[in-house]
């Protein structure tokens, strides 16, 4: 006999947070939420990379500055492997080389830590519904990132070997770090870096990494 009353099933959530009070305190938020279960929570990448596979979450909170390898390498790699998981970081920092640097490994969403409770909980339930949760500024600036007019560009202008330089530079990598990877000399590295400023108009690493984000 049935009665014609269907329970949803909680969304499962997973926390991956170096800090151990924020760790918890989301953890009581999500264990004091009806529509929600706690899937594990990891205090850092390498640990949620061996446990989440074997949880499978709905939703995973991810912070972006973890000790050892950062947020976004960890929503990379469990992404290409989790496909259907939603990824919603949650992070102090504002700035739009960590926004853009996020939705680009695969997160959905992006909110700042000092969220409210209830708009946390509303936004886990609207990433896991196939939503993109994130603040009004936040929002704006992907906006713009959309709607900047086509043609020519300082980063069309890069030769391949500049552009795989400048990737690598964007995923955080140092200079000695891209000079393994791509299998090339230091010097060669430091030529890149002179080429690279100068045909993008920039004085930093950050200046640069900014322009390839917003292309």
């Amino acid at each position: 006999m049935t009665t014609g009353v269907t329970e949803k099933t909680p969304i499962k959530v997973a926390i991956v947070d170096d800090d151990e009070g924020i760790r918890a305190g989301l953890a009581a938020l999500i264990r004091r939420a009806p529509a929600l279960r706690l899937a594990g929570d990891y205090p850092d990448a390498e640990t949620a990379l061996k446990e989440i596979p074997g949880r499978a979450p709905d939703v995973v909170l991810m912070d972006i500055n973890l000790p050892g390898m950062k947020g976004v390498e960890c929503v990379r790699q469990l992404k290409s492997i989790l496909p259907r998981v939603q990824f919603l970081m949650l992070t102090i920092y504002e700035d739009s080389d960590s926004l853009f640097n996020s939705l680009k490994a695969g997160a959905s969403g992006y909110l700042l830590k000092r969220t409210a409770s209830a708009r946390l909980i509303e936004a886990i339930q609207d990433v896991h519904g196939g939503g993109s949760p994130m603040t009004p500024q936040l929002a704006r600036r992907v906006v713009q990132f959309f709607s900047r007019p086509a043609g020519d560009t300082p980063l069309s202008r890069l030769a391949p070997g500049e552009k795989e330089f400048l990737e690598q530079l964007a995923k955080g990598y140092a200079y000695k770090e891209i000079a393994d990877r791509m299998n090339i000399s230091i010097d060669t590295v430091r030529s890149y870096v002179r080429t690279v400023y100068e045909k993008l108009h920039v004085h930093s690493r950050t200046e640069a990494v900014v322009k390839f984000l917003r292309g």
